[in-house]
């Protein structure tokens, strides 16, 4: 039959729906078979995706009805039970990182058959899941079929819309050819307890494959795959449903009681408003607004937690006692979370005493008819509504980054007993078993952050890497593809029957529209070649290293040999295939949003960030550059605010850069501190100089910051970035001498931000090598 994909596909996921009980019922009785051995296979590779259900309103009622029936003989069936859920602790779709889940009982009978039939349903649902979601976003970018959907109707593939709106489209005689061919896939074959459908292997041996071991893998990424899909599926159909366009436009949910807080404080781009729990659902104003008032103190006493990680490692701790009676210096008190047990009562008392006052004090916050998080305190906010919530919005922002990070603190505390989470106090890691194998490289070492080696899985990681390896040299090859044709073309035709020549196929994504079918299936039984053929996976065999045509079709006789100079090699090319997966996601993105295979910035003419191409700090070889999107807005203000910053920090950077430099060759004579003695000589170059200041020494430093900040040099929203009206440019009135010229005055900032920028990296280089090696001065420039 001729169909359209998408709406087939939304009929068969609607069917999906309709059938949902299929998999999530209770089982229908109580004398399933209990076999507490089901299978001696090991588990398969574990796989990461969601270890859930296929979970609908049906399966929560079904899930409720089964736990009350099941909870009056809980008592005595405990035990039982506990036997019953070990039964299926190795079967299929048994995978990482939950494990076996089933948190509504299903499976509490041990029931073997009812078990596999469930599984078997997961996997049908699933395969319809990746099919319909498939078909939500086929047609957003191919495009879709030439030609009639229904000749007898008129109606055209063109004319079907994408989503939910497609099912109205479909003619009765199309909804037939549907069910027809979904009762042919579900009764053309023996699917009853103990056959190979009933395992969901259909015997197309494309998907599964005949090696036991190698089927049950692959069914077990189908069962990930599918279980993604699943969730992926109801959530377009939710959207779709509640908004009437397939990709759910937010702009197009007019009525959403959301819309009431999209202008309050906190909500800022990358996300806007994000509420993925429905907190705000009902509207509540009042609600919002304490809810931001407790992120707000959370955030702060999250920055100050980061903070006392930080600090007490770079500037020390104070001097003298933390608690005089109990004879406890703050040099004693470890940092991070040892530090908890050696705090005296009394001193979680004080604690204790001076959040009850922060907190209830009074008058310091009425979130109800004020601002959240203003407390009065002007130096941290604003007397100006506009300049307050850019304050308290930014303080937000570094809140949320702090409560992050704090937690990710704690937990490399709690784990490693450092309060940096030394790696090397870790040693019971089960990824200690990968630290030296093929793919670890400098700078990051052994790299997983999602823990898919936890379980110590040597055949697991390896067949992750060979993947890693053949996901590389496909990104290669497709960056060489759009880089080589802008250079040179094959002579010829790409296909004489079609009369395509080879100049004829435009480069980048618009080429998928010119390749004939034969040419896909051409592409298509290449890469199965290539797969099943010519590189066969050996397990025995370092990932890469394929057993018929060695590495990259070099037989490995060549000095492609085992050894210390092939996982060079293969090291290499890794660290290549990484560097060109993020090049040709680069290269397809920026393709898409400009319609250029190099994303031409001259073809995106409608973007909002060509309102800066002529802004101070636009400089050549990048030209205007933010890849980030922070200007995406179009807001000059907020523009010309970060530029100001920017050059304040180059600033700063440039003169760090000469301190770090300038005492290896120049000190001042005399004291820096004569109540201390301290003379300048005494003060050690780089970090270990920090330890030598002397408090009133960081009063000074911070009191003089002040002055410069808010005193001498103040922004003037008339005067270019870094332009200050009290003092000019570095104190120079602008009146007078050549930054009185307007083009010398630009060139001369341009200059100021490019020496600024390079500063900011060489500092930050500095600082971390020194903190790393205790290098300074020429022994750092020599290292």
């Amino acid at each position: 039959m001729a169909s359209s994909s998408r709406a087939t596909v939304a009929a068969a996921a609607g069917v999906t729906l309709l059938g949902g009980a299929a998999f999530v019922s209770a089982p229908a009785g109580r004398a399933g078979n209990l076999r507490a051995t089901v299978s001696a296979t090991p588990a398969s590779a574990p796989v990461s995706g969601l270890e859930a259900s296929s979970v609908t309103s049906m399966a929560i009622a079904s899930a409720a009805v089964a736990t009350c029936f099941a909870s009056r003989k809980a008592t005595a069936n405990s035990k039982h039970q506990l036997v019953a859920l070990s039964a299926f602790e190795n079967e299929l779709g048994v995978q990482a990182p939950v494990g076996f889940w089933d948190p509504a009982g299903f499976t509490a009978d041990g029931s073997t058959e009812n078990f596999a039939r469930r599984r078997q349903t997961e996997l049908k649902h699933g395969r319809i899941s990746m099919l319909a979601t498939m078909g939500y976003i086929t047609p957003e970018i191919t495009g879709k079929f030439p030609g009639y959907l229904s000749p007898s109707a008129g109606l055209k593939f063109a004319d079907v819309p994408n989503g939910l709106a497609a099912i109205s489209k479909v003619p009765a005689a199309g909804w037939g050819q549907i069910l027809a061919y979904m009762a042919f896939c579900e009764v053309s074959q023996d699917q009853s307890a103990g056959t190979p459908a009933a395992a969901g292997d259909f015997g197309f041996k494309v998907l599964t494959a005949s090696d036991p071991e190698a089927k049950k893998t692959k069914l077990a990424a189908e069962l990930a795959n599918g279980r993604l899909a699943m969730m992926a599926i109801i959530g377009m159909f939710f959207q779709d449903g509640l908004t009437g366009s397939a990709w759910g436009d937010w702009a197009n949910y007019t009525a959403s009681p959301l819309r009431a807080f999209e202008s309050e404080l906190g909500v800022q781009e990358p996300v806007g408003f994000w509420d993925p729990v429905g907190f705000t659902s009902d509207g509540d104003v009042v609600t919002f607004k304490r809810r931001r008032s407790v992120e707000l103190k959370h955030g702060r006493i999250s920055m100050m937690a980061a903070m006392g990680y930080i600090t007490p490692e770079i500037t020390g701790k104070l001097p003298g006692y933390l608690s005089p009676s109990a004879g406890l210096k703050f040099a004693d008190v470890p940092n991070g979370l040892a530090a908890v047990s050696k705090v005296p009562v009394a001193g979680w008392a004080q604690i204790a005493a001076y959040f009850g006052f922060v907190e209830f004090s009074g008058g310091f916050e009425d979130y109800k008819t004020g601002t959240p998080g203003d407390y009065g305190f002007k130096v941290l906010t604003s007397s100006d509504p506009e300049e307050k919530t850019k304050k308290l919005s930014a303080e937000l922002a570094n809140g949320r980054l702090a409560m992050m990070a704090i937690i990710g603190m704690f937990f490399q505390d709690g784990l490693t007993g450092s309060a940096w989470g030394d790696w090397a106090s870790y040693t019971a890691s089960p990824l200690r078993a990968f630290e030296n194998e093929l793919g670890v490289q400098a700078p990051v070492g052994f790299f997983d952050p999602f823990g898919l080696t936890k379980d110590g899985d040597t055949e697991a990681f390896k067949r992750r890497r060979a993947t890693e390896l053949k996901n590389g040299r496909v990104a290669m090859l497709a960056t060489m593809g759009y880089i080589a044709p802008e250079y040179s073309r094959f002579p010829g035709f790409c296909s004489p029957t079609e009369g395509v020549k080879f100049t004829d196929v435009p480069n980048g994504l618009a080429a998928l529209g010119k390749v004939p079918a034969a040419g896909w299936m051409q592409i298509f039984l290449f890469l199965g070649m290539v797969e099943k053929g010519l590189y066969t996976y050996d397990s025995a065999r370092a990932p890469g290293d394929y057993k018929n045509a060695g590495v990259l079709g070099v037989p490995n006789g060549s000095t492609m040999a085992p050894g210390e100079g092939r996982n060079r090699k293969l090291n290499s090319e890794l660290a290549n295939g990484r560097l060109a997966m993020m090049a040709i996601i680069g290269m397809f993105f920026q393709d898409g949003l400009t319609g250029s295979a190099w994303g031409d910035w001259a073809n995106y003419a409608d973007s909002p960030l060509r309102a800066f191409e002529n802004e101070l700090g636009v400089q050549a070889p990048v030209g205007y550059f933010d890849p980030l999107g922070m200007s995406k807005d179009g807001d000059v203000t907020t523009f010309r605010r970060r530029r100001e910053s920017e050059i304040k920090n180059g600033r700063v950077a440039m003169f760090a850069a000469m301190g770090f430099i300038a005492p290896e060759y120049f000190r001042f004579p005399g004291y820096l501190s004569p109540a201390k003695s301290l003379k300048f000589s005494e003060v050690p170059n780089g970090l270990a100089a920090l330890g030598k200041v002397p408090f009133t020494g960081w009063v000074q430093i911070f009191l003089f910051c002040g002055m410069v900040d808010f005193g001498l040099y103040r922004a003037d929203d008339s005067r270019d970035p870094g332009d200050y009206a009290n003092g000019g440019i570095l104190g120079v009135p602008n009146a007078s001498g050549p930054m009185a010229d307007a083009e010398g005055r630009k060139r001369k900032l341009n200059s100021e931000l490019a020496n600024g920028r390079l500063a900011m990296v060489a500092i930050t280089g500095m600082l971390f090598q020194n903190g790393m090696f205790g290098t300074t001065g020429p022994a750092m420039w020599g290292f």
